[in-house]
């Protein structure tokens, strides 16, 4: 993955931009571009460019499980070095999982899960203990934050 650093002046727009939020309307690619000064199809092959380059792991809503009565958790595994990109790619298999990340510590993989009930989650959470053979610790939330990225144009 770049580093933000070495990200370009249009990219860092972007990046910034579509954090606020993506229009709904019947083009949205093309209205976003616009509030950017750009043409929708220049938008979409830096989007895709981002995405390609693991820039962008994610591009898409958030949705708060929580107002739709679903539930949200953060869960962790600690996973040998030389089992992450397995493990990530059984994790990631998923579709109720939100975002994975690795971290330095020894619970080295964290990531989201977002389903319709606490019990769909917990269903998850146990499948994705007996496809990796390893302990998932569920650390559902207790207060929401939103951090927001950044970046100097």
């Amino acid at each position: 993955m770049r580093d933000a650093a070495s990200l370009s002046p249009l990219d860092r727009r972007i990046v910034n931009a579509l954090q606020a939020g993506f229009p709904i309307c019947e083009r949205p690619f093309a209205a976003a571009a616009e509030s950017l000064g750009i043409d929708e199809d220049t938008l979409i092959a830096r989007l895709q460019a981002l995405r390609e380059a693991n820039v962008l792991t994610r591009f898409g809503p958030l949705y708060d499980a929580n107002r739709f009565g679903g539930h949200v958790t953060l869960a962790a595994l600690a996973v040998p070095a030389e089992r992450f990109d397995a493990v990530a790619e059984i994790v990631n298999a998923f579709p109720e999982v939100a975002h994975n990340y690795a971290r330095e510590h020894r619970l080295n993989m964290w990531f989201v899960v977002a389903a319709e009930s606490v019990e769909a989650v917990a269903r998850v959470l146990t499948e994705v203990e007996a496809r990796t053979g390893l302990t998932v610790y569920d650390m559902p939330k207790t207060r929401e934050f939103f951090v927001g990225l950044r970046l100097e144009a």
